[in-house]
């Protein structure tokens, strides 16, 4: 099996970290896009008082696009973002 292919279980239960180290919560699952064969995008279950949970308000499954995601082994690493977040607006990611 090529080392970039997962299998899509491995995604989900996983403890998600930003790359900066602030704990975010637990994935939860993932949105595929079927046409083109790839994952679109991760939920994360928020924990209460971690980062993601600061920065979204409290709520929880956090949809964040998988082209934030930096690397997936025993956690996942996301990039770190700064700022407010607001649904749909993906600029505040920083491109570290």
């Amino acid at each position: 099996m090529d080392s970039n292919v997962l299998d899509m279980t491995e995604l989900v239960g996983k403890d998600v970290f930003t790359s900066k180290g602030a704990y975010c919560g637990k994935s939860r699952d993932i949105e595929i896009n079927l046409p083109k064969f790839k994952v679109r995008a991760l939920v994360v279950d928020a924990a209460k008082g971690s980062y993601l949970s600061k920065k979204v308000g409290g709520r929880k499954g956090v949809i964040v696009p998988y082209s934030m995601v930096n690397a997936v082994s025993d956690v996942i690493v996301i990039k770190h973002f700064s700022g407010d977040v607001s649904p749909g607006n993906e600029e505040d990611a920083e491109d570290n």
